[in-house]
């Protein structure tokens, strides 16, 4: 037998805290069996999802199909037993058993059989997405309620003669008490939450679709779950802190896409203070460039509403610019100051003149700009700026939504041997990592670029923090959404002042950064992989950002499969352009799997019709062996315990410790 040396005079304090928890011989020694038994368990199922962009009922039946995982495991269990429709009818009562149980009571003949057999499959199917666990992580994850009998059923077969009578007396009692339907709520709710062991968002939660505020408050509920903070999330985050060129350009999109219903009815911000001077100031203005999206929702518009939301288009977009260009103007050494446009137009003329070339505008109506002092907001539009401050400041259910987005975030994360971001780590023309300014007069690359940047955030919401720092970190909201070495945007400029006003094509082009043009090089990302200390062998980077062309043979796969990109365009606005309506990724312990989604029709179309998001699964890696909780991050600090727990039980057996007497 091995004989261990333990430096037990060194480690004796820490010792002490542990022999609190496990006081004598028997119990840590129970403790590393279980432990050591945890470690030989499949690997729990991991679910990428990135660029959801307020589309809350794709997100939310993703989440409840586990990407397709719940349906694939109906069909192992029941393949052979069910037709396609009865396994459709039963995944979709995993899905909404409230909604779909409505519907088969309304329809259903005998329902007392209709329970006995569906309880039955049920309890299958949860029995194979728990059988990964513990019987306590399990035992944790059931409603109080039905925890016992659930147990029961979970760990009874009728398959065991002995038990037969046993098990078929518990579903009978179920019905026959009138709990079936809330047994079987209870139970669904269960398998959904066991399918999934972890949740990664990629970003971008916010703008664009109708119920960023709804997922949100789902994910106030879910149970495990970490967001890399997209540059849409970190705009709504610059918005709550005060930074007024975040707020307009929040209010912006959410006109673009005709999309209100976050900001007014999910947090409560007034526009009617915009409404009154748009109409006052831009009455009698075509804004033709202002008509918000159809894809947004305008085709739902009335014409007057659409006429008004035009109207405030543009007074927001006017007063955008002029915040932006005050930020620019006061921070020199982002180089952004050839970004304020106003200062480049012939008001007389009606042109505007970029990288020496004279452009005509498509409109020339800015009846608030003084051409002397075209970034000066007047007295209209200061009043203007402080009601909408006031009002995003004083919103409770943001200030409780973005404290939960820090809380479960960062900038990146390596889970597993995948890095997680959303966007780009900047580099240089030859690969090299680029530094880039975070805090005034200090430049970062890699890992600590993304450290510091986060660090940055975090200050803005710190009440303690010194108040030239957390103005700073105000101010830098702005930077992280447009400036052109940010890595959550990383590209030469944001042209929307271009798209509105210029007709030429040229000028809206956004150069994107070394990171997108080289991050198909496999020598490339394993540099960076190597700069954030990500061990091999396989590991990824894995992003969001950027949508998959896939009409146009684009590749979501890169770098020779070290590199994915999950974004393939949940925003209904990016269906057209990229033909698909959005990636996810699992990665279980057998491998990876890619899912390509087709557009989600409604959650009303899925619970009366079974219709399910159609969706095409590409095996990206495939393990040779089923991964075990031991090659997980999970497996080094447990394996880390039981050391720990083993150098224990040497100080107990030589002396250096007492067992302590049980209560």
């Amino acid at each position: 037998m091995k004989t261990i040396h333990y430096d037990i005079d060194n480690d004796l304090h820490y010792l002490q805290l542990l022999s609190q928890s496990f006081p004598t011989v028997a119990d840590a020694s129970t403790e590393i069996i279980n432990l050591s038994a945890i470690l030989n368990l499949p690997k729990g199922t991991e679910h990428f999802l990135a660029d959801i962009h307020g589309e809350y009922e794709a997100f939310q039946h993703v989440l409840k199909n586990a990407s397709g995982n719940i349906k694939r495991k109906v069909n192992e269990l029941f393949g052979n037993t069910l037709r396609e429709s009865e396994k459709r009818e039963l995944c979709t009562l995993i899905y909404y058993p409230e909604q779909k149980l409505e519907l088969v009571k309304a329809n259903e003949e005998d329902i007392d059989d209709w329970y006995h057999i569906t309880l039955h499959q049920l309890v299958s199917v949860c029995r194979d997405v728990s059988s990964k666990y513990t019987r306590s992580k399990v035992r944790k994850a059931l409603p109080a309620e039905f925890s016992y009998i659930i147990q029961e059923l979970l760990h009874e077969r009728t398959e065991d003669t002995n038990k037969t009578a046993y098990v078929n007396v518990i579903i009978d009692t179920i019905i026959s008490t009138g709990r079936a339907d809330d047994f079987i709520i209870a139970i669904a709710n269960v398998i959904q939450r066991l399918a999934i062991d972890q949740l990664h968002i990629l970003g971008d939660i916010y703008d664009r679709g109708p119920g960023a505020h709804i997922i949100m408050d789902t994910m106030e509920n879910y149970n495990k779950w970490d967001i890399q903070w997209g540059n849409h999330d970190v705009l709504w985050m610059g918005a709550l802190a005060g930074n007024d060129a975040c707020i307009c350009n929040v209010i912006r999109l959410s006109l673009r896409y005709a999309n209100l219903a976050t900001l007014e009815d999910g947090y409560g911000i007034n526009l009617v203070p915009l409404a009154t001077f748009a109409m006052e100031t831009y009455g009698d203005d075509p804004c033709e460039e202002f008509i918000p999206h159809i894809n947004g929702g305008a085709g739902k518009m009335d014409e007057k509403t659409t006429r008004l939301t035009t109207l405030m288009h543009k007074a927001i977009a006017v007063l955008q610019f002029k915040t932006e260009a005050k930020i620019y103007e006061a921070h020199p050494e982002w180089g952004m100051q050839d970004r304020e446009l106003f200062n480049f137009i012939d008001y007389d003329k009606g042109t505007i003149t970029l990288d020496g070339k004279v452009y005509p505008l498509k409109s020339n109506h800015f009846p608030t700009i003084d051409p002397k002092r075209p970034n000066e907001l007047t007295f209209e539009e200061k009043v203007l700026m402080g009601k909408l401050h006031h009002s995003f400041k004083v919103s409770e259910k943001l200030h409780k939504h973005i404290r939960l987005m820090l809380r479960h975030g960062c900038m990146y994360a390596v889970y597993n041997n995948n890095l997680l971001f959303h966007a780009s780590v900047p580099l240089n023309e030859d690969g090299s990592l680029k530094e880039v300014q975070v805090w005034i007069g200090k430049k970062y690359k890699g890992q600590e670029l993304m450290y510091q940047t986060g660090m940055l955030i975090r200050t803005a919401f710190q009440n303690d923090s010194d108040p030239e720092e957390k103005k700073y970190a105000i101010d830098y909201f702005l930077y992280l959404w447009c400036g052109p070495d940010s890595p959550l945007f990383d590209k030469s400029k944001m042209a929307t002042f271009e798209r509105y006003f210029i007709a030429e094509k040229e000028t809206h082009h956004e150069e994107k950064g070394y990171y997108f043009q080289l991050r198909d090089n496999e020598e490339i990302v394993d540099r960076i992989l190597d700069a954030f200390h990500v061990p091999e062998p396989n590991r990824h980077i894995i992003n969001g950002h950027v949508p998959v062309h896939v009409m146009n043979g684009e590749n979501p796969i890169k770098a020779n499969g070290k590199l994915m990109v999950i974004d393939g365009g949940f925003s209904q606005a990016y269906h057209k352009e990229t033909g698909i309506a959005g990636y996810t990724l699992v990665y279980h312990s057998r491998g990876f799997q890619l899912v390509q989604h087709e557009p989600f029709t409604s959650q009303a179309d899925a619970i009366q019709k079974g219709t399910d998001i159609k969706s095409t699964t590409q095996i990206v890696e495939m393990s040779a062996h089923r991964m075990l909780v031991a090659d997980t991050d999970k497996g080094k600090e447990l394996k880390q315990q039981i050391a720990d727990l083993e150098e224990l039980l040497y100080a107990y057996r030589h002396g250096y410790l007492k067992e302590s007497e049980k209560k």
